[in-house]
């Protein structure tokens, strides 16, 4: 049998990742999934399609390169944050029997406490040096039990406000789809848990087996951590890393707007310098970018929340409801009254 690809050798903080040992069923890449309580689906779906289709030829879900496995310690249903329910198949036991412990995050405003038996069980894991994963939330679980510390851990750019409110002693990264720090894996989520997995798969099974996964998903290409995540910005199209960067600051400071000199601190370039990109990238000045950003926002929000107009303009670092109004009308041609009245009038 051919030998077991080396394990991930980033740079290391903690304990180092074991050596991994050729099994004699032929599997190259075990996981084990711990699920929390309205975990998000598409984060473990997609996570878990990519190794699935590597573990066999074409389609036809053998596990015999790849095996995985949803654990628990009461072998109750988990439910998803969309209703949908999965039953694990095995308790817990021996954390080493898997080469990745993966756990799945769920809802930020529902997110529970893992029980005792689960943190003794990825204490064990972290000490006996099986890397440990977290999508989505997953990575705030982790880090709350003491398993992150002094690590760097992937976040959504979404849930980078709540992250710095709750959890102290990391430094969240938000402008990458996933990170690899040692025995430590984090994803901010959905389509990005595919990345990852084939990232795992392309190390431990083969490059070719980590592509055909991803193009049965219909997804072009694996990513390679450092691709930039999505943001709200959907209206500004580039793929340049600092203009990219700068617009995800932009989005995480919407409502105490940052200086365009303090960005480019941030992303370590001059100010010249990225003025300079983000002309030649999108044709416009960061401050007419963040501009659009902030109003993009106050737009959605008050066609689909229920915020007063002045808590709006707080919110995407507007002076008040008469600044929020003033730039509004020069970009969309009405006001934010008008916009929530033509709202509020039109049938159900």
């Amino acid at each position: 049998m051919e030998p077991r690809p080396e394990a991930l050798k980033p740079v290391l903080r903690g304990p180092v990742v074991r050596s991994f040992r050729p099994r004699s069923n032929g599997v190259r890449l075990s996981v084990g999934f711990i699920l929390a309580k309205r975990f998000t689906l598409c984060a473990f779906a997609n996570f878990v399609d990519v190794l699935r289709l590597a573990a066999d030829e074409g389609d036809r879900s053998r596990p015999i390169l790849c095996n995985w496995t949803v654990l628990s310690d009461t072998m109750d249903a988990v439910t998803s944050s969309c209703g949908i329910s999965v039953q694990p198949k095995e308790r817990l036991g021996d954390p080493t029997r898997f080469d990745y412990i993966v756990v799945v995050g769920g809802l930020m405003d529902e997110m529970s406490n893992l029980s005792p038996a689960y943190v003794r069980f990825l204490k064990q894991a972290a000490a006996s040096g099986v890397p440990l994963v977290g999508l989505c939330t997953g990575a705030f679980m982790l880090h709350e039990i003491g398993l992150l510390d002094g690590y760097r851990c992937c976040v959504s750019w979404f849930h980078h406000a709540d992250f710095l409110e709750q959890f102290e002693g990391l430094n969240p990264v938000t402008d990458q789809i996933f990170v690899v720090d040692g025995d430590r894996l984090t994803c901010s989520g959905g389509a990005s848990s595919a990345h990852l997995a084939a990232y795992l798969v392309d190390k431990h099974v083969g490059r070719a087996q980590a592509s055909k996964s991803l193009h049965i998903m219909i997804i072009d290409d694996a990513l390679q951590p450092e691709k930039p995540q999505p943001g709200i910005t959907l209206d500004f199209k580039t793929r340049d890393p600092i203009v990219l960067r700068a617009l995800l600051l932009m989005q995480q400071n919407i409502d105490t707007p940052l200086s365009v000199q303090e960005i480019a601190r941030r992303t370590g370039h001059s100010k010249r310098q990225l003025e300079r990109h983000f002309r030649t990238a999108l044709d416009i000045s960061p401050q007419a970018a963040f501009l659009t950003i902030r109003l993009s926002l106050a737009h959605h929000l008050i066609e689909t929340s229920e915020k007063s107009i002045a808590q709006i303009a707080v919110d995407c670092g507007f002076c008040d409801s008469s600044h929020l109004s003033r730039m509004f009308r020069r970009r969309f041609e009405t006001t934010p009254h008008a916009l929530r009245r033509g709202r509020d009038a039109a049938p159900d």
